[in-house]
């Protein structure tokens, strides 16, 4: 079966929770920066919505997904082995 890799759902929440708790906060007085930060949260839940889509189209196509956790994270069969 073929499988995908994707980010853990997890990554998206710590970044926005960093976002909307504390560099919301630090930028609080500055209005430019405030509407940047701000979008920047508005990509990322767009990008949260998107990947639940993509997911979607995954399953109904079972095609597997497979949720990482970090860019160092391969499969068995992945690894590459030194000629």
């Amino acid at each position: 079966m073929q499988s995908i890799p994707l980010p853990s759902p997890i990554h998206y929440e710590l970044i926005l929770q960093l976002l909307e708790r504390q560099t919301m906060l630090a930028v609080n007085d500055d209005p430019n920066l405030r509407h940047q930060v701000n979008q920047l949260i508005i990509t990322l839940r767009k990008a949260v919505v998107q990947q639940k889509q993509l997911e979607e189209i995954c399953q109904v196509s079972s095609v597997e997904v497979d949720h990482r956790w970090s860019v160092n994270h391969l499969s068995a069969d992945r690894v590459a082995t030194p000629d």
